[in-house]
């Protein structure tokens, strides 16, 4: 569960770390009124529930009322990564002398929890090559100690590393009570006074342990009303998948790629995508798609990932089935194209679905000019094939 960042900052202010004066509000006019009682320039952030945000042209800065006034009346209403935005968190804008990246999170290749930080905070952190890694025990309490070594290990000293170091331990033993995923503060900024401030925080819980998080949940009521939304995009997905009873072809999660998928088999999927990734593709979504859905059902699935304006091409894989018609997938993908007054063979960038009636499909492939990959071939050079 992806918690807002305004819900997240509550509760780290409740833990006595530093957050910057803000208020969440959701009228243009509320903006004005919240950047005049704070009295100096402020940042205007959109409330959805991902990451990217100034990337996206989710977070301005106003110096003064009437701009800000100005920038929410802008943003409210505006979809922002398939999200419609309701909600703004008015906040200071922070002076800085330095800036952390500082996170915690489970390291799925050495499966332990690991303390990540940096001392070059803010977009892209993770490219910078110079991130800290520090793995700590789930059972045992990360110590001041280990807080303060590790903020002596980024180069400060003095009171900004005592500071520093109680954050960090904070960071750490935090992530482990609220059962989170991620916990994540980028930047951490360290204002002209010496103080450190949590610039923007980026929260996920594990879904699977909410029944004993009930306590911190009932103080999230903004973050639980977002989890109960789709976006236009998965809500559309939704739609089509209910219209047909034949099949599963509902659950799509929208990314920011230039590569539509079309992939089936619940584990199948992940390693798939999975493998896009590590080719170094930019999916657009993400999908699980089986149980033999009809064309119908397929040509609307395929309309809908190739209607994203940033899609260029779609790739459809699987693993060996059993239970789907390769021929019926083929031809819903190939008709979703035509409908869309597109060509399948500059559209479809890979098709790999061996299994059940594979003969069919292929010669409907054959006849639009569409290579297939069979059993033979695997996803890691059907992927490769892509590029």
């Amino acid at each position: 569960m992806k918690i807002l960042e305004c819900d997240a900052k509550n509760l780290l202010q409740k833990q006595g770390i530093p957050i910057p004066r803000g208020e969440v509000v959701t009228s243009a006019e509320e903006a004005a009124i919240v950047a005049q009682a704070i009295g100096q320039p402020v940042l205007l952030k959109a409330q959805i529930p991902s990451g990217g945000r100034m990337k996206a042209g989710g977070i301005h800065f106003a110096d003064i009322p009437t701009e800000a006034q100005t920038i929410a009346a802008q943003l409210l209403g505006r979809e922002l990564k398939g999200f419609t935005v309701t909600h703004l968190l008015i906040e200071a804008k922070l002076e800085s002398a330095a800036e952390l990246f500082l996170g915690a999170t489970y390291d799925s290749r050495t499966r332990q929890a690991v303390l990540l930080a940096s001392k070059s905070g803010g977009i892209n952190v993770e490219q910078s090559g110079d991130v800290l890694r520090v793995p700590f025990s789930v059972q045992n309490p990360f110590l001041d100690y280990n807080g303060r070594e590790t903020a002596a290990r980024l180069g400060f000293s003095g009171p900004s590393l005592a500071q520093l170091g109680g954050i960090i331990a904070q960071i750490a033993n935090l992530f482990l009570e609220w059962d989170a995923t991620l916990l994540e503060i980028n930047p951490l900024i360290l204002s002209a006074d010496g103080c450190w401030w949590v610039a923007d925080v980026h929260l996920e819980l594990d879904d699977d342990a909410a029944y004993r998080q009930t306590n911190l949940l009932e103080k999230l009521p903004l973050s639980l009303e977002w989890a109960n939304r789709r976006s236009d995009f998965e809500q559309q997905a939704a739609q089509i998948d209910q219209a047909d009873h034949r099949g599963v072809a509902g659950r799509l999660v929208p990314f920011d790629g230039n590569l539509g998928l079309i992939i089936g088999g619940g584990g199948a999927s992940l390693t798939i995508f999975d493998a896009v990734l590590d080719a170094g593709l930019k999916p657009a979504n993400y999908c699980e798609v089986g149980g033999n859905p009809s064309v119908w059902k397929t040509k609307e699935l395929t309309k809908l990932i190739l209607s994203q304006p940033q899609v260029e091409r779609i790739a459809v894989i699987m693993n060996v089935v059993s239970n789907t018609r390769v021929d019926l997938v083929a031809r819903g993908v190939i008709k979703g194209v035509l409908e869309l007054g597109l060509d399948p063979q500059q559209v479809i960038a890979a098709f790999r679905v061996p299994g059940s009636w594979e003969d069919e499909g292929q010669a409907i492939l054959t006849h639009y000019g569409i290579p297939f990959f069979g059993r033979e071939t695997s996803i890691d050079q059907v992927v490769e094939a892509i590029k």
